[in-house]
């Protein structure tokens, strides 16, 4: 054992024995980049946000699209007839007349003549209640229903109807759905580009948030290339940084929009009855996601990590050879 002395007197042994001794391997556990520095917790809080909008914009698209394809369904299977008052013609005989056209048309499976009292009811949303419709010339309407499946002969439905009623009209709802499907696009074109504008926001973020770390420990990579480290490895140890905080900021924004659509539909049960309630029931249906949209939902937060991951890459070998 070694002891080493000054003009002071005896200074400290030096002995192996009164060394601490570190593993060889745990002086390999610290990180090149810190793991909980506050640029990080920033990227993580900023990905949160990104994938969080990103859920819900694609599980909105994903409910529209669901609703507007049930009511197309519904609409598609239905035919509605109206027949008009005329002078000198009994409106009740010519909407029995023209219910039993349409009960005898192939592909009809169910014919239901609306009476006076429910035809006047359909008006009540957009005249009110309580008003006398007694001078005005309100249609007798009439639903027949399709079978599934079957192709209907349209324009002999229209001849059968009109002979025995002259001031019957059919109305397969084909302009309806097309207007449908317009906004069920729209809806899908919107949605996408949301997406893509997150999409590149979080690359704008990632690829700031990678140059200031490699700014940070520009030191660090600098003692790394004189001891013989390359590129691909220094990258490595920053992707794995950032692919690891893509993932935590993805699945935290991912869970708790999932968690959203999950507890959505128990929300609006508390506001079902009401007008408000009532319109976007129509427009969203019942507001819960099927199981398929839950996995696109997983599968997006594991794209957004993926996206995290790659622009830290492309942004870590340009920066690596600005340093070189």
């Amino acid at each position: 054992m070694s002891r080493i002395d000054d003009e002071h007197g005896p200074l400290m042994d030096l002995g192996q024995q009164d060394r601490p001794q570190v593993p060889a391997r745990a002086r390999n556990l610290s990180p090149i980049v810190p793991r909980a520095s506050i640029a990080g917790r920033a990227l993580v809080a900023v990905v949160a946000i990104m994938t969080f909008l990103a859920s819900i914009t694609t599980g909105t698209v994903l409910l529209v699209s669901a609703s507007a394809a049930e009511w197309q369904s519904d609409v598609a299977s239905e035919i509605t007839i109206q027949v008009r008052p005329a002078a000198g013609r009994d409106l009740d005989r010519d909407s029995a007349a023209a219910a039993d056209a349409a009960r005898g048309q192939p592909g009809i499976i169910e014919v239901r003549p609306f009476t006076k009292d429910e035809s006047a009811k359909l008006l009540e949303p957009w005249l009110g209640s309580g008003l006398s419709l007694e001078d005005l010339p309100v249609p007798r309407v009439i639903v027949a229903r399709v079978q599934p499946g079957s192709r209907l002969d349209l324009a002999a439905l229209r001849n059968r109807v009109t002979q025995a009623a002259p001031t019957a009209s059919v109305d397969d709802h084909r302009a309806w759905i097309e207007r449908m499907r317009s906004m069920t696009g729209a809806t899908v074109f919107a949605g996408v580009g949301i997406l893509a504008l997150v999409i590149i926001a979080t690359i704008i973020s990632v690829s700031f948030a990678t140059r200031g770390a490699m700014a940070a420990n520009r030191p660090i990579v600098e003692v790394l290339h004189f001891v013989g480290a390359g590129d691909r490895y220094i990258a490595n140890r920053f992707l794995r940084h950032f692919l690891r905080l893509g993932l935590e900021g993805g699945v935290i924004g991912g869970g708790v929009a999932m968690l959203a659509f999950g507890f959505s539909e128990s929300i609006a049960g508390w506001f079902s009855g009401t007008p408000v309630g009532d319109q976007f029931a129509a427009l969203l249906g019942t507001f819960s996601l099927r199981p398929s949209g839950y996995l696109a939902l997983a599968a997006q937060t594991v794209l957004i990590a993926a996206i995290t991951a790659w622009a830290s890459r492309r942004t870590l070998f340009a920066t690596l050879d600005d340093i070189d």
